[in-house]
């Protein structure tokens, strides 16, 4: 297990304003549309998000929001880029259905050709199940991906696709039980209670030295988190991951976003990355 200083390397995000956001319908657990959410809020945290991003060198696009579809500051469930190819998504609930056209007409216009962009004819919400690693895509589902999704990402993406049950409602996406902290040494973290007792012993497989979050840190959404193989940006409220993650070389950057928790997301449901 490596303990020396990382260098971090410069990543491009995709990210949308919470300009609309709020919590009308209920779709996930995190969602209680009796919980009034405050937008001022909510935008300061989301552009608090963006300009660490900034500062710490990488490029973030912005995608204009649409005043009819309050879960777009959600970005990363938009699509999954790799390769520069883009795998559209294709939502499980009709409340979001929409956003699928809107991501990739968003990169239609920013120069993508069309041969490499996949709309997808099984369900699937982007980043929000689909992990990339240097060796594999890991991919989740149970609760929103359909099982179909994942061999149509082997086919478009010619790298292997390795599934992963998820089993507690409140990680009804990979990204919020599991986390890629250096995507060129295939190093993870992530919380074996999201999973079946199957996928676990395929991570204890796959990832022997992942580091292993506890139940605590993974209900404050601790593993919804961004890694730029260096700095690692997450919920600040999951503090127990902060110690074992600067054992590592990894430099913890803690954020407040609970206002978008109201939503069922945090860091990484806020951004799509756009992978060369």
């Amino acid at each position: 297990m490596r303990t020396t200083p990382r260098s971090p390397s410069p990543r491009r995000y995709l990210m949308c304003p919470p300009a609309h956001f709020t919590v009308t319908y209920s779709i996930n657990p995190w969602m209680d549309p009796a919980k009034p959410v405050d937008p001022a809020l909510a935008l300061a945290q989301w552009e608090d998000l963006r300009d660490r991003y900034r500062a710490l060198g990488h490029t973030v696009e912005v995608l204009e929001p649409d005043p009819a579809l309050p879960d777009m500051v959600f970005a990363a469930n938009g699509a999954t880029v790799v390769g520069g190819r883009v795998l559209g998504a294709r939502f499980a609930y009709p409340e979001r259905a929409a956003e699928a056209d809107t991501h990739l007409d968003w990169f239609r216009r920013s120069g993508w050709a069309e041969e490499d962009l996949r709309i997808p004819q099984h369900v699937n919400e982007g980043e929000g199940d689909f992990a990339v690693t240097a060796s594999w895509i890991l991919a989740g589902r149970g609760f929103r991906a359909s099982p179909l999704s994942h061999g149509e990402a082997q086919e478009f993406f010619g790298r292997p696709v390795i599934g992963l049950d998820l089993v507690d409602p409140r990680y009804y996406h990979l990204d919020t039980a599991l986390c890629v902290l250096d995507d060129a040494g295939d190093e993870v973290m992530y919380y074996p209670g999201a999973f079946s007792p199957g996928s676990r012993a395929v991570l204890a497989r796959l990832f022997p030295d992942a580091l292993i979050a506890t139940e605590e840190d993974a209900a404050a959404f601790g593993l919804n988190a961004v890694s730029d193989g260096r700095n690692v940006l997450l919920p600040q409220a999951a503090v127990g991951l902060f110690a074992p993650l600067r054992d590592r070389g990894f430099e913890p950057v803690g954020l407040d976003l609970s206002e978008l928790l109201k939503g069922g997301g945090s860091v990484k449901c806020c951004t799509q990355e756009l992978r060369p």
